[in-house]
């Protein structure tokens, strides 16, 4: 694997901050909620770590590898390298790992937030992953601090889902009462689409692991 260009990183990082432009709802978290995140995925990113050690300060890296062996120590090393790099960290699915490794924050897929609020320690950023309005309203009604809504283009990850659009996910985030970032098929040459949608910004596995779209 090959990390992508600073050149790419660079047009991610502008498209993401240009999604926020508007914004009403990012308020008080604004500082905590960063406006680009690099998603972890043990099949298209089996290892991590180049492309972390890639991401400007400010940034952040959600590590999803929900079935890989060695995810401990694999969530460990990249601890460290955000801690270097002044990146966020958010561990999905897994609390006491996430405390384990002193992460910022905890995400959900869509299908455990039907079972309501997670027990989150105090003072951690809480998200989860959405894919209909419907879950959006799940989302909101716990008490989430952010969404990801996928996927706004067509994606690997979710080659059975519809894509959403750049269109519905600005309609989405005006009805959305919590920050909402875009997931799903979103690189240089279509992120442009979701500027000025007061988005809380944008997430992404191909376009920030070198495997460019």
């Amino acid at each position: 694997m090959t990390t992508p260009s600073l050149s790419t990183i660079e047009i991610m990082a502008r498209m993401a901050k240009a999604v926020r432009v508007g914004s009403k709802t990012l308020g008080r978290l604004q500082s905590r909620l960063p406006y680009l995140i690099l998603v972890t995925d043990e099949h298209r990113l089996a290892n991590p770590l180049a492309a972390a050690s890639e991401m400007p300060a400010g940034t952040a890296v959600l590590f999803r590898h929900y079935r890989q062996v060695g995810r401990a120590d694999l969530a460990a090393a990249l601890a460290i390298i955000c801690r270097q790099r002044n990146l966020k960290l958010w561990i999905a699915g897994d609390v006491k790992l996430a405390r384990s490794v002193g992460a910022h924050g905890v995400h959900f897929p869509e299908h455990m937030i039907r079972l309501g609020r997670p027990p989150v320690p105090s003072g951690m950023i809480l998200t989860a992953s959405v894919h209909s309005l419907a879950a959006l309203r799940r989302a909101e009604a716990i008490g989430v601090d952010a969404v990801l809504i996928s996927p706004i283009f067509p994606s690997p990850s979710h080659p059975d889902r519809p894509a959403i659009g750049a269109k519905n996910f600005r309609r989405w985030v005006r009805q959305s009462g919590v920050p909402a970032y875009g997931l799903g098929g979103i690189g240089p040459s279509n992120g442009g689409q979701l500027a000025g949608s007061g988005g809380a910004g944008i997430a992404a596995i191909t376009s920030l692991s070198g495997k460019h779209l």
